[in-house]
């Protein structure tokens, strides 16, 4: 269970119509007709420090995702909702039908936390379960991460543990900034993360849009900031391979975005070093922020405080653990079909 300070649920109701199928096209499993689904889909803190778009590690904080199949009223609806379910029917090839969507958010939005994902992959996995599951999970995630437009929340959330993503020329043109590439070919490796490893999440109330956040970052880095962003990346993801966990400390130290995405969140570089004075092995800018970070394999409250007092601002903090789970289905609901309420 995640400790947190300050953290409110929220209820958010959605009602997508998209078009409508007849009765009998829908997936029946022993006799009965699969009405409802609730999807339960773990936060992530992505980059990792030096592993810009290709690290991410899926956190014991969820947001729940439920879609009820049936005749919804047509009217407006957030354009999340109706992009992935426009997207799921097209690439399925079945016949589109109505929905309606709530979701509880235990996730604070645009705090670097994956919340947008936890949507994203939530509506995806439901309607792929009220559809007969025609998608494996690997496609799945490939159709969250083409519809977020980067992979390394989408694959934590998806998959669990710790996650590494690739796909073909993607950093380059991201960096480049060329229309967004495909992430439909996108791979990803994961890894469980034991239990002994803490996440101490500095949550501030200042929100960050993404879009923002990468739209600071320059074209071009020299090459020995790029060969010390390769070390890091690839020890990082050794210590987290191998469950040597000591071995990351010094490693999280970035050169591709952190230090553009300070001038947004003026705290972040002191926020860092009270973590790791306090003894954490490591912290960084969770995504694109603004929530920093840190990992210990000890005293998590006393570096929660240390982060707190260093931001000097008002935030919350949160501790917890790796989900190695990830996105969960839970029982669906279901009644006799042919019967009316």
């Amino acid at each position: 269970m995640a400790q947190r300070m300050g953290c409110r649920e929220t209820r958010r109701c959605y009602t997508a119509a998209i078009t409508f199928a007849p009765s009998r096209q829908r997936p029946r499993v022993g006799g009965v007709t699969m009405e409802q689904v609730t999807v339960r889909v773990p936060a992530s803190t992505s980059n990792l420090g030096p592993g810009y778009d290709c690290l991410g590690v899926a956190l014991r904080l969820h947001n729940s995702v439920t879609l009820v199949r049936g005749n919804a009223p047509q009217c407006s609806h957030p354009r999340i909702v109706s992009d992935v379910a426009e997207r799921f029917f097209k690439q399925t090839r079945r016949r589109a039908f109505s929905f309606s969507c709530s979701i509880v958010e235990r996730i604070p939005r645009c705090r670097g936390l994956g919340s947008s994902a936890t949507v994203r992959l939530g509506i995806l996995l439901g309607l792929n379960q009220l559809s007969g599951k025609p998608l494996d999970r690997l496609t799945v995630f490939r159709l969250c991460a083409d519809l977020e437009g980067h992979p390394d929340n989408a694959a934590p959330a998806t998959f669990g543990g710790f996650t590494v993503t690739r796909s073909d020329g993607f950093p380059a043109v991201m960096f480049r900034r060329l229309p967004k590439p495909s992430l439909l070919g996108a791979n990803v490796q994961r890894f469980d993360v034991s239990l002994r490893l803490y996440f101490v999440l500095l949550v501030p109330d200042l929100e960050i849009q993404t879009s923002k956040a990468r739209g600071i970052l320059p074209s071009k880095i020299p090459r020995v900031a790029a060969v010390e962003n390769c070390a890091n990346a690839c020890a990082v993801t050794a210590a987290f391979a191998s469950r040597d966990y000591e071995k990351m400390r010094g490693t999280f130290s970035d050169n591709l975005h952190q230090p553009f995405r300070a001038k947004l969140i003026q705290f972040l570089p002191r926020v860092i070093a009270a973590a790791e004075r306090a003894g954490a092995l490591g912290a960084f800018l969770s995504g694109s922020g603004s929530a920093i970070a840190a990992v210990t394999l000890e005293a998590p409250e006393k570096i929660a405080a240390a982060m707190a007092r260093a931001a000097a601002a008002p935030a919350h903090t949160i501790i917890t653990h790796a989900d190695n789970h990830g996105a969960q289905v839970l029982p669906i609901r279901r009644r006799p079909s042919g019967i009316d309420h």
